[in-house]
């Protein structure tokens, strides 16, 4: 297996991925709770909170900002294994006003802000799809999952520290499969302290979930698995909780910890060896 692939396997591409939102806007969940919401980005205003140090992140973004981030993460080596390993997070990113970013995924625009209501679309390569067969032993004879290009949207809706969303992707080859998510965080500031929590639901269909949690007859005789087909339905629920730190005008940094749970068709799929999904992260990012 070349040193490519192996960088890109699919863990690694999921833990890049959620990593690339934490960088390219770490305080995106504090949105709802930010004082100065619509004039300046979520910092808090404390008595003891250097204004003119930090006044470059308060002020309302009206130029590219560049950030760059470095981290790792703890995640299961594929979605339903019981094996778990460390991942390293590299990415680079950048937002030009307050609603264009830009990063290795592709591109997301806001293209309505009203009232509270925020609705983005976006569109780019899916780094959380797709998987290997080499990345676990328990995978041997399912053969590979292709990535692919990925289009979606979010409709999201911020009501003081709190944020409902629902979001739909659509995968461009690889599993062809479509993907939807709702979902709702809280976020409270302390100081330079921003802390997070949320809990989602993520729907797919049969596309998404024949591919990562069905077994074919040529599948199982290669494997050893017993034939599976799965339908499209509630795939899992997901609750994660973070704490972003902002050192510096500059510097950011932010834990995260989640856990998932695999229901319905994906949790009873002989690829899964375990329906409890955790994972940790620690993220170091710098904006320019």
């Amino acid at each position: 297996m070349s040193l490519t692939k192996s960088f890109l396997s699919r863990p690694r591409r999921a833990a890049i991925a959620a990593g690339l939102a934490v960088v390219a806007c770490p305080l995106t969940q504090a949105r709802a709770a930010d004082p100065y919401e619509g004039e300046e980005a979520a910092i808090p205003a404390t008595a003891n909170f250097d204004k003119g140090r930090f006044g470059g992140i308060r002020q309302k973004l009206s130029d590219w900002n560049v950030m760059v981030g470095a981290g790792v993460a703890y995640a299961p080596k594929f979605e339903g294994s019981d094996e778990f390993e460390l991942v390293p997070i590299p990415m680079v990113s950048a937002t030009f006003g307050d609603r264009v970013t830009i990063d290795p995924g592709g591109l997301e625009v806001d293209v309505l802000k009203s009232n509270g209501f925020r609705l983005s679309v976006k569109g780019g390569y899916d780094l959380a799809g797709g998987r290997d067969e080499d990345d676990s032993d328990h995978l041997k004879g399912l053969g590979d999952i292709d990535a692919g290009a990925v289009v979606g949207a979010q409709l999201a809706y911020e009501m003081g520290p709190l944020e409902f969303y629902a979001s739909v992707d659509k995968t461009i080859g690889g599993s062809d499969g479509q993907v939807g998510q709702v979902g709702a965080n809280v976020s409270h500031h302390y100081d330079r302290f921003i802390l997070s929590a949320g809990a989602s639901a993520t729907f797919a269909d049969d596309n998404h979930m024949e591919s990562y949690f069905g077994v074919t007859a040529a599948q199982s005789a290669r494997s050893g698995l017993r034939q599976y087909e799965a339908s499209a339905g509630l795939k899992r629920f997901d609750i994660e909780a973070s704490v972003t730190y902002m050192a510096t005008e500059h510097w950011v940094i932010r834990g995260q910890a989640g856990v998932g749970f695999l229901t319905g068709d994906a949790k009873g799929s002989p690829i899964v060896q375990n329906d409890v999904q955790p994972s940790a992260m620690l993220i170091v990012g710098y904006k320019f």
